[in-house]
């Protein structure tokens, strides 16, 4: 088969658009013997039936499994040269109680990056001490939640943050753990990397002024300061960068322990994973493996001890365990020009979009998806899926092949979604949210309940009961007169 002259060079037609491509989907996902496709022995068309359309699936042996399996790698890599480790599952990538529960019960800590993520975690049960708090721009009343708390590590991100940190601590009596976030100059993203002298962006601050706030930080009494934090990119395959990272953070490291103790180094994280068939992931124990030899290698060549090591691997864990189903709505056939003539794109329109999963439209970013109801074999033709939302970018997916007759009805469904979609969904055109299912063993049980038309309209306060309706006295509306809307 000639691939379509619209699919982007990395795209090459299937020999069967039934196919699941290893690593992409989830672990317990395959087609049953009927050709349905299955997560965890439970068959999508029952999924969509019990909880609806379109629908968050979780893998839950598969997140687990993944985060085990993360910690166990750096945990032998990192022994290997005296380091202990803490690995950091991000809250920002998908957060519910359930999941919550299955990293702490892992052995993994949990990064919040805002007081509701802090709070869920709370309320999950999540000891505080196991906890980190990321971000920019904390509030005080954040940064005196984490503190009353008792939170493991609060991320420093600049000099103002650093005195409302102390003053938080000394308000409630305690020594607050503390990194500072560091701007190696080193950006990293997918197979590249660049480094630059200094970083132009509004997290951290530049080597260059470390030495000073850690000073300053030493002076505080109630603080604790653990060490420095880096964060080099998201969805990275390759570890250049981070051994690029590591080379500059640790001759800083070295100065400060001139001045004294520092225990521990943020190496970050933003490890990539399989969204396509093209997407080659490094595994995990190569790079664990790689991160541990330029550790102790750079902490040889300035003669220091090699630190104990945080970890934060982003989506690697979460994102490959999910996967969202779809109703397809209606099919559009579109003549497109091309520099060889007219090429057909079909257009897939399905019952969610942006709302569900805004990365492609908001960083060109691809999906893999594949019919879940049925199988066919029916010869494959160019789609993209595109969701059902008032903008020309809602995509869901840029390109990829379903079998030709894909037709309104079926079910389909979008691998690697577990990270940064439910997480990112919005009620854009007020669209409900949708449920997140977990599965495992052949059964499913929902663990965030799908939003309701009520949900949203009662947020609404001119919608409220005794609410004067538009135009109305409200003296005639509290007395129940007049239009009734």
């Amino acid at each position: 088969m000639n691939a379509n002259p619209l699919a982007p060079p990395w795209l090459e037609p299937p020999a069967d658009a039934n196919a699941l491509a290893e690593g992409v989907w989830p672990a317990n996902a395959r087609r049953a013997s009927g050709g349905e496709l299955e997560f965890a022995g439970v068959q999508a068309s029952a999924l969509v039936e019990q909880y609806g359309s379109p629908l968050y699936v979780l893998d839950e042996a598969d997140a687990r499994t993944r985060a085990a399996g993360i910690r166990r790698s750096f945990e032998a890599a990192f022994g290997a040269i005296g380091a202990n480790v803490t690995v950091y599952y991000a809250g920002k990538a998908f957060l519910s109680a359930e999941v919550a529960r299955w990293m702490d019960s892992e052995g993994l800590a949990i990064d919040v990056a805002s007081g509701g993520e802090l709070a869920l975690a709370l309320a999950a049960g999540i000891p505080a001490s196991r906890l980190g708090l990321h971000g920019n721009n904390k509030s005080v009343e954040e940064i005196d939640s984490a503190v009353r708390a008792g939170v493991g590590a609060i991320v420093l991100d600049s000099a103002i943050e650093i005195e409302r940190v102390a003053e938080a601590a000394r308000r409630h009596g305690t020594v607050q753990r503390v990194r500072l976030r560091t701007n190696t100059g080193v950006h990293a993203h997918t197979h590249e990397y660049l480094a630059t002298a200094r970083e132009d962006q509004k997290f951290g601050v530049p080597l260059t002024e470390v030495a000073g706030h850690v000073e300053r930080i030493r002076t505080l009494g109630s603080l604790e300061f653990l060490g420095l934090h880096s964060h080099i990119g998201s969805q990275i395959f390759d570890v250049s960068g981070f051994v690029e990272a590591i080379r500059r953070l640790i001759a800083v490291h070295a100065t400060l322990l001139e001045r004294g103790p520092v225990p521990e180094l943020n190496l970050g994280g933003g490890f990539g994973i399989a969204y396509t068939s093209a997407d080659r992931v490094t595994p995990i124990e190569e790079m664990a493996g790689q991160l541990a030899a330029a550790v102790a290698g750079e902490a040889k060549r300035h003669g220091v001890a090699v630190p104990d090591i945080a970890i934060e691997p982003g989506r690697a864990i979460i994102g490959p365990a999910g996967a969202t189903l779809y109703t397809v709505g209606t099919i559009k056939d579109v003549d497109v020009a091309t520099e060889t003539g007219i090429a057909p794109r079909r257009y897939v329109s399905v019952d969610g979009g942006m709302s569900d999963n805004v990365r492609p439209a908001l960083y060109g970013a691809d999906f893999t998806t594949r019919i879940a109801g049925r199988a066919s074999d029916a010869s494959p033709v160019l789609v993209r899926v595109a969701g059902k939302h008032c903008e020309s970018g809602d995509i869901v997916v840029h390109a990829d092949y379903l079998p030709g007759d894909i037709a309104p009805g079926d079910v389909i469904a979008v691998a690697a979604t577990g990270a940064y979609c439910w997480s990112l969904a919005s009620n854009y055109n007020y669209l409900a949210r949708p449920a997140v299912v977990a599965v495992s063993d052949g059964a499913a049980r929902a663990i965030v309940r799908r939003e309701t038309m009520a949900d949203l309209l009662g947020r609404d306060l001119a919608l409220a009961d005794g609410a004067p309706a538009s135009g109305e006295p409200a003296s005639e509306a509290a007395r129940g007169e007049g239009d009734s809307r």
